[in-house]
């Protein structure tokens, strides 16, 4: 069972949530643990690379501590790294959620928060993903395929680039006349705002099991 199986202990599971932009996906987290929808959890802290992202108004709003950590700050990447890491650990997560987050994680933090730290990928991987798809440019290259069927991924994060066992996947159709835009709205509704909060609220009360490269859902 993952370390992250708070229910036993009878306390609510820490995350903190890891951001670059306009924070939609964080929004539905705030909103499940609001609708009690994400049980057993409570969100400790937001972090964003990005001063101006929009997230961090989000967690003002519902009074969640927040703060900005930029590589444009330091010096160097490892310094940045050893900033970012000291920062998420200070917040002392059970678990890390990726929700968004444009930045290489440091090898450090991925060491430390081994079957600790989720991330969101606007995909079925293992179609479209990996170095170089993020954001838009993954809806531009399903489109570009002709592909008819798209979706989301929630998978735990290891050295790769989106290579970690998958948690949760969403399908949702392509349509006629969609543009990147379009799509992008659509897996974000119909996909990534649903199972998102459905993994953080499975490994919140220990139904998450990692064998491997491979996870099991437990009833």
């Amino acid at each position: 069972m993952l370390s992250t199986d708070t229910s036993a202990k009878g306390k609510k599971l820490r995350i903190v949530v890891l951001v670059s932009g306009g924070g939609t996906n964080l929004q539905a987290v705030i909103d499940g643990v609001r609708e009690n929808r994400i049980t057993n959890t409570e969100i400790v802290g937001v972090i964003s690379n990005n001063k101006n992202a929009y997230a961090l108004t989000r967690a003002e709003e519902n009074q969640i501590p927040h703060q900005c950590v930029s590589p444009k700050d330091y010096e160097s990447r490892e310094i940045f790294n050893g900033k970012l890491l000291g920062v998420v650990n200070a917040y002392e997560p059970d678990l890390v959620v990726l929700a968004g987050f444009l930045v290489v994680i440091p090898p450090a933090m991925i060491q430390k928060y081994e079957n600790r730290m989720i991330n969101i990928h606007p995909s079925l991987i293992p179609s479209f993903c990996g170095k170089g798809y993020y954001g838009l440019k993954v809806h531009e290259a399903a489109l570009a395929r002709g592909v008819k069927v798209v979706g989301a991924t929630v998978h735990f994060v290891d050295e790769g680039t989106d290579t970690g066992p998958i948690i949760l996947q969403k399908a949702v159709e392509v349509e006629s006349g969609d543009t990147p835009e379009v799509l992008q709205r659509r897996v974000m509704e119909q996909a990534e705002w649903q199972i998102l909060p459905r993994a953080i609220d499975l490994i919140a009360n220990g139904k998450v099991k990692v064998d491997g490269n491979r996870t099991e859902i437990l009833p």
